[in-house]
């Protein structure tokens, strides 16, 4: 893990969680353990996400399916222009509801 920008998630609202720091290779494995750990937020508030990867990616795509599976509805709030556009050229932003 950096030690510029770690991974971090905090719970902001009942609902809501919020990830912060890098979600990226280096800690993609931590952040997907930690968010299905954390219960079920129906948002993820992607404010204070600096740097994402297409790790970071994945671990979004693995907890809107968790989701989905479930039943539980899923919505990703504040995403960084940069995670859109990988989204966007990988075509799943809208499966993230990105689009």
């Amino acid at each position: 893990m950096s030690a510029a920008n770690p991974f971090a998630l905090t719970a902001t609202a009942p609902d809501t969680h919020a990830l912060s720091g890098a979600l990226t290779f280096a800690t993609a494995a931590q952040a997907l353990r930690e968010c299905r750990g954390a219960g079920h937020a129906k948002t993820l508030d992607l404010a204070g996400v600096d740097a994402a990867d297409s790790a970071g990616l994945a671990v979004l795509l693995a907890l809107a399916r968790d989701a989905r599976a479930a039943g539980r509805p899923f919505a990703i709030a504040n995403a960084p222009e940069s995670l859109r556009a990988l989204a966007q050229l990988a075509e799943v932003d809208g499966l993230l509801g990105l689009g």
